[in-house]
């Protein structure tokens, strides 16, 4: 098996004497879509900011393509091919959906205005947002923002995207749209992992999941191996099969 892409070696994140991440070890292989799950405060969004350089770890290593990048900032971590998206999005609110994604193209890629307007019309399309090219950012409810902040995350020409929660609030009738859109971004080469609770969205897009309790990793395997886990079961119903 060749290296993989992430690879993050006994990394902890200690706030005061609060553990939020444990000890951690895994790999991602490229090319994969690996589901992240667990309990609220289980520390999934914690090693995500740790991987995105939002937090330095108190203890471990982070490597991208074998380079080390644990303590590097967002905006060169980014730089190196790693783009995330937030549970709450956070766009510019009084720019258009369209100019949110050309700021990203412009300051990660370089590209000169015309560029980034076509990058923008381009990935607009793919997540089906292109009605919404002109909209002012402040005026999209919360599941539009949530597609808009993917697209600009692409922006960024990522080779690792890691996506907190995209399915969040979406109806049973939306979640095909953003299964679909998962698919695209995969098959343009780009490895996700993502957290996510909604289990229709894990079963049908990852090949893995990890699952995380009290800042450890308790379960790694295929979605059906992971759910008939009872250290996942416990996890997540206090030991009710």
């Amino acid at each position: 098996m060749s290296e993989p892409i992430l690879s993050v070696v006994e990394v902890s994140k200690h706030f005061g004497g609060l553990f939020a991440v444990d000890s951690v070890s895994c790999d991602v292989q490229a090319g994969s879509v690996v589901g992240l799950m667990g309990p609220n405060g289980a520390g999934k969004t914690t090693l995500l900011n740790v991987i995105a350089g939002v937090y330095k770890p108190t203890s471990g290593v982070v490597k991208f393509k074998g380079r080390d990048i644990e303590g590097l900032p967002p905006h060169k971590i980014c730089h190196l091919g790693i783009a995330r998206t937030y549970q709450i999005p956070q766009p510019f609110v009084n720019l258009t959906a369209a100019e949110n994604i050309m700021v990203a193209a412009r300051y990660a890629r370089g590209l000169g205005k015309a560029d980034a307007e076509d990058e923008a019309v381009k990935l607009l399309d793919m997540v089906a947002l292109s009605d919404k090219k002109d909209t002012p950012t402040k005026t999209l409810e919360a599941v539009t923002l949530k597609r808009l902040e993917l697209a600009r995350a692409l922006a960024t020409e990522p080779e690792l995207i890691l996506l907190d929660e995209v399915a969040a609030g979406l109806t049973e009738e939306e979640i095909p749209l953003i299964l679909d859109i998962m698919k695209k971004v995969n098959q343009m080469g780009v490895t996700i992992l993502l957290i996510e609770h909604v289990m229709k969205v894990m079963t049908a897009a990852v090949d893995r999941i990890m699952v995380m309790d009290k800042g450890a990793i308790i379960a790694d395997g295929t979605p059906d191996q992971v759910m008939h886990d009872k250290k996942v079961i416990e996890a997540y119903l206090g030991g009710v099969a």
